[in-house]
């Protein structure tokens, strides 16, 4: 494994039940299914850039004292991530995602966050983050520590924020920011307008480069600069989108840290997700790095770099 990727972000355990439909409000519907498994942004992330991506990751993040806890950071142990950062709250939860998944694969998420909304960066996690390569982070933890880990980073380590779930940034946390990742929602969110096109127009113009992820019809890449790249998504049968961003988060932040071209790194991260789709759960999705590397060159031929 090669680059080094400090994922900064939330932990959780994902309790996910299958629908014919989404429910409308106040209506209830009998499941198909349930199923736990790993999640949180932040976790799915790290385990992405690592199983995926082929980095050396670092998770800072929190989780309970307790069964849940202990379960989610075994399961990154197993992906051979490196755990010491991952704090231990006595007196929080561990947190939980409440997920509905319809038969379209088309899903809801509410998040109880738990540990994750109760952390703040120690001293010791600051040393970590400044090891990176590439420092990678969400917005399931509070947005003080997301810029604090921005702020610790090293001079030239590219910041990624993936700017979800949505909500306004607090004053500064855009200005540290090299790559900011959104999906079209969350673009037309942030900038505040009601048009996607605006959308990329307004954030392109305040980030060095905006990568916007538009599901099946790929994603792209714009420098303020006025650069910008395509790369189409492979064509698959979605089965579970859950954990798909995510999962093209990592890889994409995996292929920053290893040097990797702007193209390349985003034809592994939407050749990830492609994958991912196709699988069911978040981290349980989650292909390997042979997975990707042959998708990638199915998809869209030999490296060029």
């Amino acid at each position: 494994m090669s680059g080094h990727v400090v994922v900064v972000g939330s932990v959780n355990m994902d309790l996910a039940v299958r629908t014919t439909r989404l429910p409308r409000p106040g209506e209830t519907l009998m499941a198909r299914s349930f199923h736990r498994s790993q999640g949180g942004k932040g976790a799915n992330q790290a385990v992405g850039a690592s199983r995926a991506g082929g980095a050396q990751v670092s998770m800072v993040g929190a989780v309970g004292r307790d069964a849940d806890g202990e379960a989610l950071v075994q399961a990154l142990i197993g992906d051979r991530i490196d755990v010491g950062r991952v704090q231990r709250l006595d007196d929080q939860p561990t947190g939980v995602a409440l997920i509905t998944i319809d038969s379209a694969a088309e899903n809801t998420i509410v998040v109880a966050a738990g540990a994750n909304a109760a952390f703040v960066l120690s001293d010791l996690d600051r040393e970590v983050i400044a090891t990176a390569d590439v420092v990678l982070a969400q917005l399931e933890v509070p947005q003080s520590v997301v810029l604090a880990a921005a702020r610790g980073r090293g001079s030239g380590v590219p910041f990624v924020l993936n700017a979800a779930p949505s909500a306004p940034l607090e004053d500064g946390l855009l200005d540290e920011v090299d790559v900011l990742v959104v999906n079209e929602h969350e673009a037309i969110d942030l900038a505040g307008v009601s048009d996607l096109d605006q959308a990329i127009e307004i954030l392109a113009s305040r980030v060095p480069q905006l990568l916007v992820t538009l599901g099946a019809r790929g994603a792209r890449l714009l420098g303020r600069d006025g650069t910008e790249l395509v790369v189409p998504a492979p064509r698959v049968e979605a089965v579970d989108t859950v954990g798909a961003g995510d999962t093209f988060c990592g890889v994409y932040a995996a292929g920053l840290a290893q040097g990797l071209t702007h193209l390349r790194a985003l034809q592994r991260a939407s050749a990830a997700a492609s994958l991912a789709v196709q699988r069911r759960g978040a981290q349980d999705s989650v292909p390997t790095s042979a997975e990707v590397d042959k998708h990638v060159r199915t998809s869209y031929g030999p490296a060029d770099e």
